[in-house]
């Protein structure tokens, strides 16, 4: 309990110093929890901006504004328009460097605000470019500032009476289930968040991921998922996400396997 007080204190210390504050809001626990404390710190000090686009699934723009109307925030829905630039567009390994570059170069423009993000201690320890981005713009990061992990950010939002946004499970953007290399579409995104929500509604997993991968598409599952999963049931939820990537000329059996962090990543090695 000492230490959640601690580094409470220490976020206070950290958003007051800042002035003006902009969040960048995805609509994740950590975006949420961050914006939810800085408002109710600082109240008209802070603005929320949230970018939608195809590879934002639906349920994170309705959570946001819906949280957004309960708490009276000061939200603005934007376009980044990562979408026009060919680098993301093309999907290379540092892909997010470029998202995260459109999305605060659409939100610098708006404001004259501090810009801040919901990355966390635990993030330093991934290939994130976005981070890269991120110093780029003088973007900065309270609760990296305050000591705060992952739980720590799921503490604090149970705290502040957030129980269902500490409960999130990691969820990146839907670009991210795309191998490495392989061009990004929108169709292929929408595709691949029908087949996620189908699975999620018939199995009710732990956790799943559909990757498209050079090889075909994949959906990943926790392990106690998968290993109840049967023949029969595989091959009736083959031929139903089979239809959703149908009109994406993505052809061929689906794969059941194993959920690994990160897997569509390519030819990334840590120094």
């Amino acid at each position: 309990m000492g230490e959640q007080l601690s580094e409470r204190v220490a976020l206070e210390s950290v958003l007051t110093g800042m002035g003006a504050i902009a969040v960048a809001v995805s609509g994740g626990v950590d975006s949420l929890t961050l914006a939810t404390f800085a408002h109710r710190l600082l109240s008209g000090r802070v603005r929320m901006f949230h970018a939608v686009s195809p590879a934002v699934p639906g349920e994170g723009t309705q959570r946001t504004q819906a949280l957004a109307q309960r708490e009276g925030w000061a939200l603005r829905v934007i376009d980044a328009g990562e979408f026009d630039d060919v680098d993301y567009l093309r999907n290379p390994v540092n892909r997010c460097f470029y998202c995260k570059t459109s999305l605060y170069g659409a939100i610098r423009p708006q404001t004259d605000a501090q810009i801040v993000s919901g990355t966390n201690l635990d993030d330093l320890g991934e290939y994130r470019p976005g981070l890269i981005a991120a110093k780029e713009h003088g973007v900065r990061h309270p609760f990296v500032e305050a000591a705060m992990t992952k739980q720590d950010v799921r503490t604090l939002a149970r705290a502040l009476g957030l129980a269902q946004v500490a409960e999130l499970p990691s969820s990146p953007c839907l670009s991210s289930r795309v191998e490495t290399g392989i061009a990004i579409d929108p169709a292929v995104l929408a595709a691949i968040h029908a087949a996620e929500r189908l699975v999620a509604e018939q199995l009710e997993p732990g956790t799943v991921r559909c990757r498209v991968r050079a090889s075909g598409v994949a959906i990943e599952l926790d392990e106690g998922t998968l290993a109840a999963l049967d023949d029969a049931r595989r091959r009736v939820l083959s031929e139903q996400i089979g239809v959703r990537f149908a009109s994406t000329g993505l052809t061929g059996p689906v794969r059941f396997e194993v959920y690994r962090t990160g897997s569509a990543f390519l030819h990334f090695k840590p120094r």
